[in-house]
């Protein structure tokens, strides 16, 4: 394939990167966050499926089948606590403003300034062997799809790869170090990663169903065929009698490690997470991508040997097979989706990695020796940020030229997988265990990283011929006991799982032993609590912070390292929050802590600590003024949540006030009506028989009738009204007997049988030939009877309505139900059936009344112990119901009175 072909297509792609980039950076300026998704936020987290995953996990299936899975187990496994795990390492950093693993680390232990610059020397040093991993990926894949290689290079100048890392290095800089954010996001990049992962997917897949269904009847008939050739049977086996489950276990652990720690995840999963719920979705979205991306690695990796045979480079078979088998554009697709996997990991992985170096080796370099001068320093911190990329990227492309040919690209993969799980125990143990110290996690790291380096780093630099390999086999002078691949006469482990045992063990040795054996200092046990309890300190933090600062001086000190406009917006926010001008500002411990955090966004938490101590002077703190000022912040926390509590109990009383306001105006209304419409008819008749005298005797009979009739109606509703005053009063009497409330019921029955015959309805009672007594006041019962088979008589049909009345006898009580043939209680209004002043239906069609009985006939049941309810279908009636007790409770007393 043409040269120009190939460069040409990678120039168009990464042109459209920086599309997609600057598209979303200026749908970030217009508040419109393009990475605001958890879609694009899983996508990202895609950055983890390297140039390895594209071309190194498809050589590791043809050498050893399945074993390119513990590679993706791990994360897989690791998704299983993302929300408990990571949305706890999302939430501390967004608090403290941390903006990379390293000022995690440090943040957590004291914001050690040593232990974030041997974190980041850790970083540089283990992630360079995997940015050669990318270059390296890069150019092999160019020369297959060029057959061109460094034969036709002259010098590093002539290097294609050189002008790729170049390249990636520009994008890096545009897109990662565009302004100094205090939030250290970076919208355009993450968009393009995103972007980038789309990408890398589709052509990988694009590439495995090709070989599948393109080149062979599909994965059954890979498997048959690969089944009739020995070797290639072994490929698709797990486990059996060879099977080496120890380097199993360590690659998943080693991977699951990763995916946490590595400076590119720790980027797009921490650092760039706009929303601590997109990790919740984002766990499973992410497993899925892994498991679609490699759905085709073994088909690819058995289909290539079947075709192309043991001379092709299966690390390149998602290259070769296209091209051999007369697919170039698809060919050209892979090489795309492969550039992908290599200039995500390469632009995310530079930017952490400066972040890094500038916040934790520089800034600190440049302090000591005073050379930071006055003025605005946000330029300085980003050049030094951009110079840090060119670098790193540099090291990587030499490290690429000195050992990238003696090691496969999952060889030098899994040796910075095996660096960065250094951090696991200072990382994890910190933001679970308060009682890890400085001094143990320096030790641990330390340790762990000079056994990695010794059983792992040098030999691969020993195997690429740079330095004599004698060590290697026999130890260092011959002693064998310190042999690189055989520690302490250890034997039988590969050398990546030999490795990680020794490293972790003395890591972890180290880092529990030391932090056991001291205590903390109290700097350290104040951010301890903050990093373990960040969960249980909702709210305003606890500041562990006393001494003296001038006003001006912390401005002054923000001006510098947030820009004069960033410093300016920070203390008017202060001051809009406190309640007091600017100028009148108090420098006290949370503005100091404020200035701070904001500057740690742009320097690192071990840097802004010393900027701020050289502005401050702070007064040493004890544990006992630790326990002190978290006393006092959770006697604040306390105050404000019962300020919080009050104020929301004052707003409920206030909704319940206006409530209560409206079902006044409701009772006015309803009981202003009905008092008019009785009076109107007896002034009105009064007036005619007052200006008629000659009335004929019967007209006469008939209006005397109705304003008798009227008169009684207007006594009862008056009655109601006073019967419901005094019984929620307490003043009600009450004449408590032993009561037959069969006898009751029936009494009830003939009263209102004149107002059923009226309506034309059936009132059948269901009544036990006898029950025990109760002690109850026989008249408020029978008042509270006439009140439900009223109320059920307004609601019968006009035609054939009927009411049924039931008395059961319970163990220890009597029950009664009123149960009609109506329409029943709508859902909605079966709530406040009983709250006063209330009536079901709507004004249209609801029958005359004040909505007082049921209200009233509640209350007399309550007051004899018992309760009342409904139960209503909406189209098949309504039952109202009550419980009376045989032997009242609650009550007792207040009825024995009432008694006498």
């Amino acid at each position: 394939m043409s040269p120009v072909l190939v460069l040409g297509a990678c120039a168009g792609y990464l042109l459209v990167l920086f599309l997609v980039a600057a598209w979303s950076d200026r749908r970030a300026a217009e508040g419109r966050s393009v990475i605001d998704s958890a879609l694009v936020y899983a996508l990202s987290w895609g950055v983890y499926c390297t140039a390895w995953t594209y071309f190194g996990s498809v050589g590791r299936a043809a050498t050893g089948g399945v074993w390119f899975l513990p590679i993706y187990l791990g994360p897989m496994l690791a998704m299983l606590v993302a929300w408990i795990v990571l949305r706890k390492m999302v939430r501390i950093a967004h608090t403290y403003r941390i903006t990379s693993i390293a000022d995690f680390i440090a943040g957590r232990y004291g914001k050690s300034p040593g232990l974030a610059a041997l974190v980041t020397l850790i970083t540089v040093i283990g992630i360079v062997p995997y940015i050669a991993l990318q270059l390296k990926a890069v150019e092999a894949g160019y020369i297959v799809l060029t057959g061109r290689g460094d034969e036709d290079a002259v010098g590093w100048l002539g290097d294609g790869t050189f002008y790729v890392a170049l390249s990636l290095a520009t994008f890096a800089i545009i897109f990662g170090t565009r302004h100094l954010d205090v939030a250290e996001r970076h919208e355009g990049m993450v968009a393009a990663i995103a972007f980038e992962s789309i990408v890398k997917l589709v052509a990988f897949l694009a590439v495995g169903a090709f070989v599948t269904w393109g080149l062979f009847g599909g994965m059954s008939d890979i498997w048959a065929r690969a089944g009739e050739v020995p070797k290639l049977a072994g490929l698709m086996q797990l486990g059996g009698p060879g099977f080496d489950h120890a380097q199993w276990f360590a690659m998943t652990v080693l991977s699951a490690f990763s995916v946490l720690l590595l400076p590119r995840q720790f980027q797009v999963m921490v650092v760039e997470c706009v929303n601590e719920r997109h990790v919740r979705r984002a766990a499973w979205l992410f497993p899925a991508y892994l498991l679609l991306i490699n759905v085709f690695v073994l088909p690819i990796a058995i289909g290539g040997l079947l075709l192309l045979g043991a001379g092709g480079d299966p690390e390149t078979f998602v290259l070769s097979l296209p091209l051999t088998q007369g697919a170039p554009g698809l060919a050209l697709l892979a090489y795309l989706g492969g550039l992908s996997a290599a200039t995500g990991m390469l632009i995310v992985e530079t930017v952490a990695v400066s972040t890094m170096v500038c916040n934790d080796l520089v800034m600190p370099a440049l302090l000591r020796l005073g050379r930071l001068g006055d003025g605005d320093l946000t330029r300085i911190i980003l050049n030094v940020r951009r110079a840090a990329i060119v670098a790193v990227l540099m090291l990587g492309y030499l490290y690429f030229h000195v050992a990238g040919e003696a090691y496969a690209l999952v060889s030098i993969g899994l040796i910075s997988f095996a660096a960065v799980a250094q951090f696991a125990p200072s990382l994890l143990g910190g933001i679970y265990w308060r009682g890890g110290t400085r001094v143990g996690a320096i030790a641990g790291l330390v340790a762990g990283f000079a056994v990695w380096a010794w059983t792992l780093m040098l030999p691969s630099v020993a195997k690429s011929g740079w330095i004599a390999d004698d060590f290697v086999a026999h130890g260092p002078f011959g002693i064998g006991l310190l042999a690189p691949e055989q520690l302490f006469g250890l034997t039988g482990l590969d050398s990546l799982t030999h490795s990680l045992f020794w490293s972790m063990l003395a890591n972890v040795g180290l880092y529990v032993g030391l932090s056991l054996a001291r205590a903390p200092s109290a700097r350290e046990a104040s951010q301890a609590l903050l990093f373990v309890d960040v969960f249980r300190r909702p709210g305003a933090e606890p500041v562990f912070w006393r001494g003296r600062a001038r006003l001006d001086d912390l401005r002054a000190l923000a001006a510098r390292f947030l820009g004069p406009a960033r410093a300016e917006a920070l203390f008017d926010e202060h001051a809009a929050e406190v309640g007091v001008p600017v100028p009148d500002l108090v420098a006290d411990a949370r503005l100091v802590d404020r200035v701070e955090r904001q500057i740690a966004g742009a320097v690192g938490t071990a840097s802004a600590r010393v900027l701020v101590a050289s502005v401050a002077q702070e007064e040493p703190l004890s544990v006992e003024d630790v326990l002190e000022i978290l006393d006092e912040s959770s006697q604040l926390r306390g105050y404000a949540r019962a300020l919080e509590s009050a104020t929301v109990e004052l707003r409920d009383a206030n909704e319940a006030l206006k409530s209560l306001d409206e079902l006044k105006d409701d009772f006015m209304s309803s009981v202003t009506h009905e008092l008019r419409t009785p009076l109107t008819s007896i002034r009105a008749l009064s007036e005619v028989m007052r200006d008629t005298p000659d009335i004929e005797p019967a007209e006469r009979d008939e209006f005397l009738r109705i304003i008798v009739s009227e008169t009684e109606r207007l006594g009862r509703l008056v009655n109601q009204v006073l019967d419901l005053a005094k019984i929620e009063s307490g003043h009600a009497e009450w004449h408590n007997t032993d009561v037959d409330l069969r006898a009751v019921i029936q009494d009830a029955a003939r009263a209102v049988s004149e107002l059923f015959r009226e309506r034309g309805a059936r009132l059948d009672l269901s009544l036990p030939d006898a029950v025990p007594t109760i002690r109850a006041d026989a008249d408020r019962l029978t008042q509270v009877m006439l009140n439900l088979l009223s109320n059920a008589a307004k609601f019968v049909p006009d035609v054939d309505g009927r009411v049924e009345v039931r008395l059961r006898s319970e163990a220890d009580a009597l029950v009664v139900e009123v149960h009609d043939n109506g329409p029943g209680v709508p859902q909605p209004d079966q709530a406040t059936v009983f709250e006063k002043f209330r009536q079901g239906g709507d004004a249209q069609t609801r029958p005359p009344g004040t909505g007082l009985g049921l209200p009233i006939s509640r209350q007399i049941v309550d007051h004899l112990g018992g309760r009342m309810w409904l139960e209503s279908e909406p189209g098949r009636g309504a039952c109202f119901a009550f419980r009376l007790p045989l032997q009242p409770g609650g009550n007792e007393n207040e009825l024995q009175g009432a008694d006498s």
